[in-house]
């Protein structure tokens, strides 16, 4: 039997890598981390800064899980649709097997450090919110009703709970607030996305919005839930959480947002969807780095 080689070595672990969905959890981290820095009053102390970064790294690693275990539930689904047909699962390049056990790994090894290092809290609302996107959203929900992502989005929202759950042991109303806003923001961003990709999601036999009631009904829930997302992210400075450097700029990127919503109601195009969606990414990157930067401010 042949050793396998070095760059064959590296290649199956790239191949687990991009099981993991990299950019999508480094958002999920960066979301837990201002959760963290937000339910520190001040500059964290060394501890504290020790504290959340190992929160980080069980955070990522059950991220991670929850990510391929989806690209094993899913990989039908992505064969069929031109956005995820690479992934390994989808191509057959590696096997239920190897991944629901990487996949268990991560979850376990994950676990075990947000338990014993952070508190067990954090770790129960982590792996809460793996059953929720892993199980509830993509075993059931994803494939059963077009509100899949509203409902679902819930496990999306959880990182910034974890993060301040990791610093404090609970959950306060500021962390609800920034669950809210992510939760709000949800919709609009995977609606525009399926917007443009609306064929794939029809071959795939995915029952998202523009499926099964149309581009027009989806295009006016997305400006509707721009509209509403707009006042959830007044909430910070309205609760005292912020000062004006962040409604100045929660102001702004909302204001944009809707105005992308309006035209794509309005003037549909796949490129204007395309833009919309690539826009709600630096909406919500730019709103919670505003929210960061105010902290020290």
């Amino acid at each position: 039997m042949t050793a396998p080689t070095a760059s064959t070595v590296a290649s199956v672990l790239q191949q687990f890598h991009v099981l993991t969905k990299p950019r999508v959890i480094q958002l999920i981290v960066f979301c837990a981390l201002i959760g963290m820095v937000l339910a520190v009053p001040g500059v964290p102390t060394v501890p504290q800064f020790a504290l959340a970064a190992i929160a980080c790294v069980g955070i990522y690693l059950v991220a991670g899980a929850a990510a391929a275990f989806n690209c094993i539930v899913e990989k039908g689904i992505d064969a069929r649709m031109k956005r995820t047909a690479w992934r390994p699962t989808a191509r057959g390049e590696l096997g239920d097997a190897q991944t629901l056990l990487f996949s268990a790994l991560l979850c376990a090894l994950g676990s075990a450090i947000l338990y014993w290092w952070v508190n067990p809290l954090t770790m129960w609302l982590t792996f809460a919110t793996f059953v929720g996107y892993a199980v509830i959203y993509t075993v059931i929900l994803k494939p059963l009703t077009p509100q899949n992502i509203v409902i679902g989005g819930a496990s999306g929202a959880m990182p910034p709970v974890l993060g301040w759950a990791a610093m404090t042991g609970d959950v306060g109303p500021e962390a609800l607030i920034l669950f809210l806003i992510i939760f709000l923001w949800t919709p609009p961003h995977f609606w525009a996305l399926a917007l443009y990709r609306v064929e794939d999601y029809r071959k795939a036999g995915l029952p998202m919005l523009p499926v099964t009631h149309g581009s027009e009904f989806t295009r006016l829930h997305v400006l509707l839930y721009t509209f509403v997302l707009f006042a959830a992210c007044l909430l910070p400075f309205v609760y005292g959480m912020s000062g004006w450097l962040y409604l100045a700029a929660a102001v702004v990127l909302s204001s944009v947002f809707c105005l992308y919503a309006w035209v794509l109601w309005r003037d549909y195009s796949d490129e204007l969807a395309r833009k919309t969606f690539r826009f709600s990414l630096i909406h919500l990157s730019a709103l919670f780095a505003a929210l960061l930067i105010d902290h020290y401010v």
